[in-house]
């Protein structure tokens, strides 16, 4: 009963992660009757508002219970933290909230499953983990798979050059992801910089700081937004349910049934990002999505397996 629970409780992460791409779409961009009341770096940065509380309610709530510590100590701490802040918090969230300004969220949730294919490329010049040409034809075939959500996508009525920079912008959010995910394995690995939750809570801190001086160009450009109730709810939702708890539940799913089998759930996100869009925004599905998320899947496997063979031989 306990892993039927576990289980339900990671496909409802997925379900949430794949929604954050309708939620980022409607922030960035608006609906079709009105346009967003804030900008990319306003919606990222008010995002972190709520996730810094939670995850700094997080850490007072476990202070007695070896919870985790607010801030690194020492001077290499500091140093991952801040090029995981840079990468992982300010990179990662720019791409994607100006992503999804310029593309349909269906389609971005298509793109975003390339993430483990390019967390084990640069493993190679990160961790020295070798790579095998059949990697590199994974790739190929994630990257072709790309090209047709993009290319073909249903939803034309985003002129395609739109499409294509939101499409690049939501790919290099990804590679941010990935370099994140590496550094956070090198900061493990050290084993003298915390655990997994302490790095995810300082970089997140961080990372807001330096999000904070995009906001404040942003609102020098167009002006102090004013926030309807809908785009409250939307940021505090991304910043608490998507951030915070999704962190913990998905950490809980690791811990009970394994990080490999948890991992799998991550490829649902997707089928949750197209419905989202569907639902939410009125978007297209089309054959394409289903071609080239089949493409992107098969990639990510074959890249996949290819870096388990390297690492257990």
């Amino acid at each position: 009963m306990r892993e039927v629970k576990t289980h339900l409780l990671l496909l409802l992460v997925a379900a949430v992660w794949g929604s954050t791409w309708a939620v980022g779409r409607f922030l960035s961009y608006g609906l079709d009757d009105a346009r967003a009341n804030m900008g990319p770096a306003t919606s990222a940065w008010l995002r972190y508002v709520f996730a810094v509380a939670g995850f700094l309610a997080w850490c007072w709530i476990y202070r007695n219970m070896d919870g985790p510590r607010v801030l690194p100590k020492g001077e290499k701490a500091w140093k991952y933290t801040f090029w995981m802040a840079l990468l992982g918090t300010m990179g990662y969230q720019l791409l994607f909230m100006n992503g999804m300004k310029w593309t349909a969220a269906g389609d971005a949730s298509m793109i975003i499953p390339m993430n483990p294919v390019f967390t084990v490329l640069l493993a190679a010049p990160l961790l020295g983990q070798r790579l095998s040409p059949r990697m590199v034809l994974g790739l190929l075939i994630g990257l072709i798979g790309v090209a047709i959500v993009i290319g073909w996508s249903p939803n034309t009525e985003i002129p395609f050059e739109h499409r294509l920079l939101g499409g690049v912008m939501i790919g290099l959010a990804a590679l941010m992801w990935a370099a994140t995910s590496n550094l956070t394995k090198m900061a493990l690995l050290d084993g003298t910089i915390g655990t997994s939750l302490e790095i995810v809570v300082w970089y997140s801190i961080i990372g807001w700081v330096l999000l904070t001086p995009w906001m404040l160009f942003e609102i020098w450009q167009s002006g102090i937004p004013i926030p309807n109730a809908t785009e409250w709810i939307s940021v505090a939702y991304l910043g608490i349910i998507s951030t915070v708890l999704t962190y913990a539940w998905f950490a809980r799913g690791i811990d009970r049934i394994g990080a490999t089998a948890a991992s799998s759930y991550v490829f649902l996100v997707p089928v949750f990002g197209v419905l989202g869009g569907w639902l939410f925004l009125d978007e297209n599905i089309g054959a394409s999505m289903l071609a080239g998320f089949f493409l992107v899947i098969l990639g990510v496997r074959e890249v996949q397996k290819q870096s388990e063979l390297i690492t257990s031989g």
